[in-house]
């Protein structure tokens, strides 16, 4: 009892900071910033027309451009303490610690449990949904139903699904795969819920990574017997 006290304490202080992120960001770090950045004048009868089904970063970018990117990016290297890989559809790291209200709707929905919480020692992301692709990787449902299930947006299913999205960034250790060692193996292959979009087995037997089709999901990170593994897997920015 005392620690779901201490956890729900602690979410409750990570709401609070989270919401003041978003006046962080157009309030102090736009003060700070206002003399080298400038929003672009856009006028009412020139508007162009945004895709119809243009998402959110789309909608960003569009109206906002670099000059949100670099603001962004900038509050983010003083605010993030850690870089977690979030579920499927995730909004930049700020966005999503503003957006996220800690409900955890998206965890129960995952069929392969695979979502996370922070804990109530991971500052303003206290209670945030996480991935943990060493322990369950996400197995890229077609119709991510975490991001379904969000009801604030901090998840939503990007325009293209998982067609150019990526959870994290895979990279091949080929020194570690037990292919380059005289032994035949097609473990991770066989596992990659992509498919041959994302990985195969070359005409000599090894795996080759297909970086176009990579989702980042972890499973062969998970799969891969070798020890250590052959694959791991670095923070991306969704």
């Amino acid at each position: 009892m005392m620690f779901a006290g201490t956890l729900s304490c602690a979410t409750v202080q990570a709401r609070s900071g989270a919401e003041s992120l978003a006046k962080l960001v157009f309030r102090g770090d736009a003060r700070m910033t206002s003399s080298r950045l400038s929003f672009p004048h856009v006028s009412p009868t020139t508007s162009p027309m945004l895709p119809i089904h243009s998402d959110r970063r789309d909608l960003l970018h569009s109206v906002f451009g670099e000059w949100l990117e670099r603001l962004v990016a900038e509050t983010e290297r003083k605010i993030v303490q850690r870089r977690y890989v979030r579920p499927p559809g995730a909004l930049p790291e700020v966005g999503f610690l503003a957006a996220c209200t800690r409900c955890g709707a998206c965890v129960p929905v995952c069929p392969v449990q695979a979502i996370g919480t922070a804990g109530s020692d991971a500052g303003l992301a206290a209670g945030t949904p996480f991935l943990q692709p060493e322990h369950q990787p996400c197995v890229a449902c077609a119709d991510m139903p975490c991001a379904r299930a969000c009801p604030t947006g901090a998840l939503s299913v990007p325009t293209r699904g998982w067609d150019g999205y990526r959870l994290a960034e895979l990279e091949f250790l080929p020194e570690n795969c037990v292919t380059f060692q005289g032994s035949e193996c097609r473990v991770c292959v066989d596992a990659c819920p992509v498919g041959e979009a994302a990985l195969v087995i070359d005409e000599s037997g090894h795996p080759s990574l297909r970086r176009e089709g990579c989702v980042g999901c972890g499973v062969c990170v998970h799969d891969c017997i070798a020890r250590p593994r052959a694959f791991t897997l670095h923070y991306a920015e969704g």
